[in-house]
Order: C-alpha cells, then sequence, then structure tokens
C-alpha cells in the first residue's frame, strides 16, 4: 500500500458497473438492546470484464442499512465504521473481506445509519463467469458492534466475465485480502500479551530461577453497578507476576483494547482499580490500580486502559491462586463497581509466607486485608472479539459497559 492512501499495487483499471441490491436482514446489535430485522440495500461496483491474473476492486455502497442508531445516544462523526464479507462464486469462489473508514456525520438518535462505503480486492484465477453476492456485515460504532446477518436468498448484484491470460492457475480458489479506504479498523480482538493457553503455573522455589510468571487470559462473566443502574457483562483479564524476594510485584492486563472517546475528557479524570483474589494456600486480597489518565483525550481520539499493578506479599506457604476481582472505576465522585459472578484463576504461584503477608500493599505503600468474590472490568462489542473496552466520561460523557451507554453527571452541590 502507498502511503496508508489505501492503494494497492497491482489493482487492475477496469470498465466498471453497478447494480443495486436488496435483502433481508437481522442485526443483533450489543447486549442490553433488542435485535433488529430489517431491509438492506446495496450497490456493489466492479470491473465488467477482466482476464485471469487481474486483481480486481469492488465497492460496496450502502444505499440503506437494515437498522437505525437506537434511541440511546447521538453518534458524533467519525464513530462509526462497517466491515463485512463480498461472496464470489461460479469459475472461482471467494470470501472476499470489505472495510470502508470510520467516516459518517453526526447521527442523532433514532435516524438512519449513514455508512461509509467498502472496498475489497480480489484476485482472478480462472477464466468464466464470477458472481458477486453481499453477504453479513457488521457495524462499529464507539467500540461497539451490531452484526447483521441476511435471512433471505441474496440476490447477485454483479458479475466479472473473465477471460483467459495474464498467468493465472486454474485452481478454483481465490485470493482476496481489504484494501483499506481510511483508518484502520480498532475492533480487531486484543489479546494483552499472553495466550490463553499460557500454563499459568510457576514455581518460585523449584530451584529455576525463574522470576518472570505469565497467567492466562480468562474471560470472567461480571455484575455491574453504575449510578444509573445494573448492568452485565464479560471481560478478558491477565494477571502476571514478577518475583521480588519473596514477594510478587503483580500487573493486570486488560489487552492493548483501544475505543474512540465520544467527548473530550479532562485529565486526572479517570482512576481504575482491582482487588485481586487470593486462593489455594492464602486468601485475602491484593489492592492492584492504575494511573489517572495524564492528559486530556480529546473527542475522537483513542483510549486506552492502563496496566493495574501492585505487590503482593504471601500470607501463606504453598501453592496459591490469584483471579480477577472487584475493579473500580472512580470518575469525579461518581463510582462504577464491577463484581464477577463466577470466578476464574489467572495465575497460580508456590509461595513463602512473608511477615505481615497476604495485605498486599500497592506499589505507593497503601493496603488491603479484605475478602473479595472477584470482579473485572466490562467488555463492549461481541463476544467473539474478546475485545477489553471501557470509558469512563463525566458531565455528558459515557461509559459503555457490555455495549449499554451510561451518562454519567455530578451530583449538583445543595444549596
Amino acid at each position: 500500500m502507498l502511503g496508508g492512501a489505501g492503494l494497492l499495487l497491482g489493482v487492475a483499471a477496469l470498465p466498471a458497473q453497478a447494480a443495486e441490491v436488496s435483502f433481508a436482514t437481522h442485526c443483533v446489535p450489543p447486549a442490553g438492546l433488542d435485535p433488529v430485522d430489517g431491509t438492506t440495500k446495496v450497490e456493489i461496483t466492479a470491473p465488467a470484464t477482466a482476464k485471469v491474473g487481474d486483481t480486481v476492486e469492488v465497492v460496496w455502497k450502502f444505499v440503506q442499512a437494515a437498522s437505525k442508531n437506537p434511541d440511546i445516544i447521538d453518534l458524533p462523526a467519525n464513530s462509526v465504521q462497517p466491515s463485512g464479507t463480498l461472496k464470489a462464486a461460479g469459475a472461482q469462489s471467494a470470501d472476499i473481506a470489505m472495510q470502508g473508514p470510520r467516516e459518517n456525520p453526526a447521527i442523532p438518535k433514532g435516524a438512519a445509519m449513514v455508512l461509509s462505503d467498502m472496498k475489497g480486492t480480489l484476485k482472478l484465477t480462472t477464466p468464466g463467469t464470477v458472481t458477486l453476492t453481499p453477504g453479513a456485515y457488521t457495524v462499529n460504532a464507539m467500540s461497539t458492534d451490531t452484526r447483521c446477518t441476511p435471512t433471505s436468498t441474496v440476490p447477485q448484484a454483479a458479475t466479472i466475465e473473465v477471460s483467459a491470460g495474464g498467468g493465472g492457475t486454474s485452481s478454483s480458489s481465490a485470493s482476496a485480502s481489504v484494501t483499506p479506504s481510511g483508518s484502520p479498523t480498532d475492533t480487531a480482538s486484543p489479546t494483552g500479551s499472553a495466550s490463553a493457553s499460557v500454563s499459568a503455573s510457576a514455581s518460585a522455589s523449584d530451584g529455576t530461577g525463574q522470576t518472570d510468571f505469565t497467567g492466562k487470559q480468562v474471560q470472567v462473566p461480571y455484575a455491574c453497578k453504575t449510578p444509573i443502574g445494573d448492568k452485565n457483562a464479560t471481560s478478558a483479564v491477565q494477571i502476571d507476576a514478577r518475583k521480588d524476594g519473596g514477594n510478587f510485584a503483580l500487573t493486570v492486563k486488560f489487552g492493548q483494547s483501544v475505543m474512540d472517546s465520544p467527548a473530550d475528557i479532562p485529565k486526572g479524570s479517570v482512576k481504575p482499580s482491582m482487588e485481586v483474589v487470593l486462593g489455594g494456600a492464602d486468601h485475602g486480597t491484593v489492592h492492584v490500580e492504575g494511573p489517572l489518565n495524564a492528559d486530556v483525550i480529546k473527542s475522537g481520539d483513542p483510549i486506552e486502559i492502563p496496566d493495574l499493578t501492585g505487590t503482593y506479599k504471601p500470607g501463606a506457604s504453598g501453592e496459591s491462586t490469584l483471579a480477577p476481582g472487584v475493579l473500580t472505576i472512580e470518575a469525579l465522585g461518581t463510582t462504577t463497581t464491577c463484581t464477577p459472578t463466577s470466578s476464574q484463576v489467572s495465575l497460580t504461584l508456590d509461595t513463602t509466607e512473608q511477615a505481615s503477608g497476604a495485605s498486599g500493599s500497592t506499589s505507593s505503600g497503601t493496603s488491603s486485608g479484605s475478602t473479595s468474590t472477584g470482579g473485572g472490568l466490562a467488555e463492549t462489542g461481541a463476544g467473539d472479539h474478546g475485545a477489553l473496552k471501557a470509558l469512563g466520561l463525566v458531565a455528558g460523557t459515557a461509559i459503555l459497559l457490555g455495549g449499554a451507554v451510561f451518562t454519567f453527571m455530578p451530583r449538583r452541590r445543595t444549596r
């Protein structure tokens, strides 16, 4: 690609044709919102003719999306991004990945969705007629996904007559790739620095000299209490440790999740913390916390959830487990608390009892000796993406937890 402009070398510049089709569609919005059945109308543009060996560009234009913006929040400009699949069949078959830029006008509550054009490319490998048919698509709005799937037979939207020549093969498969026409999508599923398949067991006294211990990423269901109501969500959390004498420096990771801010966030206004739950030989909790946002985050800029850190002083000798616990987000006097409805161990350590152990001091020296059932930070978007995204916004900003939008307003002073 040249200069990030989304130009793919070798794409054939050929005479184009455009055809509009419509099809019944079932759309599943984020958790907490009802599914929608509607009609999708799209226009597919592709070359009318090409030859084997050509890489052709295909454009998917939304004439009408099946679902509207729910009556929850106005969507700001450039906060919506579509992606989907265009199916090639006939002389060759392929699922062509399509993607549009995050470009849209402001969309009021209840208004029709305005989606950018999606583009993709297809390398032609076999002479004959290749048909193009729209498939499922996803609408990502402020880091939450609405997935739309055809519920009826979709008409063919375009055909390409492919002639021999150009050094193709006789294979019926096709190479398909995305030609981005804007900024990259932020809906890819982050997994943090370690795969969930990594063993979480580690010995601190096995004579190997090991000092770094990597936990596994666990998916945990949570019940979240916010200033305006209760919501359920699922989160991915990973706990890592580094041995320091008889203690362990803990890092709780929420992956490299990024979302676009729907409004300006003042610096120093959001503070996350968690109580890591101890089990096995040890008991109690370890307090870990992250830094305040150091800079003002402008509307439309990406937001990252920082790592939470603290120090674990073992209170017992033996095999001790660590699991995600209650997570709290404080923002200018408001508090959101998420508690897991079931607990999953992320890391197991062989520990040796330390003086005043299991008090769980933070890196700044504060401590907590309470017990807890566990908790974590809510994830927005679809579960198969596994993305961890949450945002505390105060005075007209919003928190996105499990696909629901909450508006936090500071409490007014009493006269």
